[in-house]
């Protein structure tokens, strides 16, 4: 074996730089689908049970929760949870058609991302409006 022989190397690990790549639309909804999982099961549901407790203890105390809930904040965080529920609700049942091959094609799949964004948006927007 000469002594000037190179090593061989193993090729370097390719660093992706996850803020830079560009994700496509469906894959934005699909994450979004995920984080409004999560914000629903961790923070909607204790909220819901809390809420529930609160306003069958008592008549005062029913009338405390409801007051709290006037609070400008509580009412932003119950509009983030009621778009992560309409969100998770329609994300969910465009993968169920996708699960069952419908829309699976390119330009379908981009088109029902779209409709998923904006009808959670809109109905978001409009249950806002009325808590507001």
């Amino acid at each position: 074996m000469p002594a000037l022989e190179r090593p061989v190397t193993r090729p370097r690990p390719v660093y992706l730089n996850l803020v830079r790549i560009r994700l496509p639309l469906p894959g934005i909804v699909s994450i979004l689908h995920r984080l409004s999982g999560a914000a629903l099961y961790l923070i909607g549901l204790p909220l819901l049970l809390f809420g529930v407790q609160r306003s069958l203890a008592s008549p005062e105390a029913f009338d405390s929760f409801r007051a709290a809930l006037s609070n400008p904040l509580a009412k932003i965080v119950l509009i983030g949870l009621i778009w992560a529920y309409l969100h998770h609700f329609f994300a969910g049942i465009r993968f169920l058609l996708l699960d069952v091959q419908q829309g699976i094609e390119l330009k379908p799949t981009r088109i029902s991302s779209v409709v998923v964004l904006v009808v959670s948006l809109v109905l978001t927007l409009i249950v806002g409006v009325r808590l507001w």
